[in-house]
């Protein structure tokens, strides 16, 4: 660590988090080496009535992203992409209301103005989410190129900042074309195997082992969520993973062992905001609104994940959830924690 500054944590105030709202899951919180915060609540199984344990593997979400980011920004080091290629020169004939001036670039940042085969902006209850292709289908990032049809634009390439799910999918379906394989074969030899994470992995929702959570439609009942998501997302989510290979994962990346450290660094650059989210946004990752944070998110139907690392003083805070709304009372308290690592 480079700096003697040690995150004061608050324990009522997490306990309370936990407490006043149903909660299924981890909380972690390591600074380098050492451990300064672990507990397992709630049930990872409720009809089996196992309970959550340290080990246990959640899904992440949307946190996925980082790792498609990253498999990307591999492939450009390697010089098998740029952030300047175009989609529209992978694609060929496919998708043709993506504009062609959409870059690799301005999908990593969702400044590419594409539509979205997920609308971010609906109001509807996320137990109500399904997707309109069938899940059991959905195994490949080639196989969503029907969901991503017939989307228009929303806007020019570069013009501003919109999170956008179905970039993520395309820049899969990028990955596919350029490497020749599979999208999860990739990532997994690029990014997980360099960073060590021998407990990260993308496994089918209708597959899922003993060690990991089940995801929850409701706070309460045995409803999984195995109809509501793609059997095995591409790009845009997918990953399960557990609390220490999330900080096995943000020490690899700062250390330069899954990319460059200067590679790194134009990843975590601030290039836009989200005034929504009170974030900015880099190439792959959020980041505190001030200050050094980088930031990890994802929410599902069945599955909640935020961690905030601060490189300054190699701290990270983790929440993992198998509820959509789980990780959050908690995660905000950790935020505030993190956030304080940075002076005024």
């Amino acid at each position: 660590m480079s700096s003697t500054t040690t995150i004061a944590l608050d324990p009522q105030s997490i306990r309370s988090a936990v407490d006043d709202a149903p909660f299924a899951g981890v909380i972690r919180v390591d600074a380098g080496a050492a451990s300064l915060w672990r507990s397992e609540h709630g049930l990872a199984d409720r009809a089996s009535g196992i309970p959550v344990a340290a080990s246990t593997r959640f899904a992440i979400a949307s946190g996925s992203k980082a790792f498609t980011a990253l498999a990307v920004m591999r492939l450009v080091e390697d010089g098998a992409l740029s952030l300047d290629t175009t989609a529209r020169s992978v694609l060929g004939a496919d998708l043709p209301l993506i504009d062609d001036g959409v870059t690799v670039e301005h999908l990593l940042g969702h400044t590419s103005g594409i539509g979205d085969y997920i609308d971010e902006d609906d109001d509807l209850d996320v137990s109500e989410f399904f997707l309109a292709a069938p899940v059991h289908t959905l195994t490949s990032a080639e196989a969503f190129l029907p969901l991503l049809d017939g989307i228009p634009s929303k806007a020019a390439p570069g013009d501003g900042f919109a999170y956008c799910n179905g970039g993520y999918v395309l820049l899969a379906i990028i990955v596919e074309r350029v490497t020749g394989r599979g999208y999860h074969e990739v990532v997994q030899e690029l990014v997980l195997d360099p960073a060590g994470l021998t407990e990260t992995g993308f496994p089918r929702t209708d597959e899922l082992g003993a060690d990991h959570a089940r995801g929850y439609v409701f706070d309460e009942g045995l409803r999984v969520n195995t109809l509501h998501l793609p059997v095995r997302a591409n790009g845009d989510g997918g990953a399960s993973t557990t609390a220490s290979d999330v900080h096995r994962f943000w020490q690899a990346l700062f250390a330069g062992r899954i990319v460059s450290t200067q590679t790194v660094a134009r990843m975590v650059e601030a290039r836009s905001h989200d005034e929504d989210e009170e974030m900015r946004y880099g190439l792959g990752f959020w980041l505190n609104e001030t200050g050094t944070g980088v930031v990890l998110e994802g929410c599902d139907v069945g599955a909640s994940f935020r961690s905030v690392h601060h490189p300054g003083t190699a701290t990270t805070a983790t929440v993992m959830s198998n509820t959509a709304d789980g990780a959050w009372p908690v995660a905000r308290v950790l935020a505030d924690a993190v956030a304080a690592l940075d002076p005024a």
